[in-house]
């Protein structure tokens, strides 16, 4: 772990390109590729064999010829970049989404965060962005390949430990309790099949005003876990959205959106700590024509003894152990050549 005053991460992102680092390089037809630099290391595509040396030492924001003269545009991959292409257990938070939850979250330098579960590591970058050197990450993870594959990809992004980072193997439904004191932590995100299973936990070690945050891939998670924060009385009204992303096409007097978008992912739900013995504000609603009855809120919340919140029912994809030990092993490789990268003193 670096001992300089340096940010954690900052050595990656500026100065020269060194050996250990990961660029992207891009054709001109505007195909992507990272690579992991090496001294006398090679590239080799059908287009032909790039130099490693012909990149190593000089600034990023280069153009760069293989063998054959095949150009390429050399860039440090951003932190979508990285998130898009760095190995994976579990399917990543995308970066639309990870972004919105830190704004939801208001996740601030210095604040500690509760988070569960894992999964690759790609929500966990973008707090340990946001919470800085001086705050602190406890990210719980039911499965331990998971965490592996985690660790490596946040060391390969950082290029060493984070010295605000703690993963905890354990039920985010009742390890919290155990390992965080009663209103320590200041926000929550959860990113699992169940959320609701987890708000008596919340609920203990979140500070009041503090602000949890869950991502759910469905509508009913989204109204099961709605209905469950409102019926605890501890929490605000909670507040429900989803990001959807657009880009546009641009090429001189032809500008139009692009015929694919980055649609639906998943939803945020958002909503905050009551300070204990407080009860939420009823807020005023129009007069509904018709009330469901029980027994159709109980059908469409999944609250009867029948409704199974797993993988298979949500028609999720349930990740094999095989490539779960494949991506941690090349996670923990790319980790192992960032953490060779040399950090210097600003």
């Amino acid at each position: 772990m670096s001992t300089t005053n340096q940010p954690v991460g900052k050595h990656l992102r500026t100065g020269v390109l060194q050996a250990g680092e990961r660029v992207q390089l891009t054709d001109y037809k505007g195909r992507k590729s990272t690579i992991t630099l090496a001294e006398g290391g090679q590239w080799h595509t059908h287009q032909g064999v790039l130099e490693h040396d012909a990149i190593l030492g000089g600034p990023e924001g280069v153009v760069v010829e293989n063998e054959a003269g095949y150009r390429y545009q050399v860039l440090r991959p951003l932190l979508n970049d990285f998130v898009l292409s760095m190995p994976r257990g579990a399917t990543v938070v995308y970066p639309k989404d990870s972004a919105q939850i830190v704004q939801l979250a208001d996740i601030f330098p210095g604040a500690h965060v509760v988070e569960a579960g894992v999964g690759s590591g790609a929500l966990s970058i973008s707090l340990l962005r946001a919470v800085g050197d001086q705050g602190s990450v406890h990210s719980y993870e039911l499965r331990e390949e998971f965490a592996q594959i985690a660790k490596g990809n946040v060391e390969a992004f950082f290029g060493q430990e984070h010295p605000g980072w703690d993963v905890r193997i354990g039920d985010a439904a009742t390890a919290p309790v155990e390992q965080e004191e009663p209103g320590s932590v200041d926000r929550v995100v959860l990113d699992m099949l169940a959320p609701w299973d987890c708000l008596p936990a919340v609920r203990t070690i979140l500070a009041p005003g503090g602000v949890w945050v869950s991502y759910v891939a469905s509508v009913t998670q989204l109204s099961r876990l709605a209905e469950e924060i409102r019926a605890s009385g501890g929490f605000t009204e909670p507040q429900a959205e989803e990001i959807m992303q657009r880009t546009w096409h641009l090429d001189g007097l032809a500008v139009r959106p692009d015929h694919r978008m980055v649609a639906h992912t998943g939803f945020l739900l958002s909503t905050r700590r009551l300070a204990d013995d407080q009860l939420p504000l009823e807020l005023k609603k129009r007069e509904k024509v018709s009330e469901p009855s029980p027994e159709d809120k109980a059908a469409w919340a999944g609250t009867n003894e029948q409704t199974q919140w797993d993988q298979e029912s949500l028609k999720t994809r349930v990740v094999s152990k095989k490539k779960a030990r494949k991506a941690v092993g090349r996670a923990e490789q790319i980790a192992a050549k960032a953490k060779e990268v040399p950090v210097e003193d600003d």
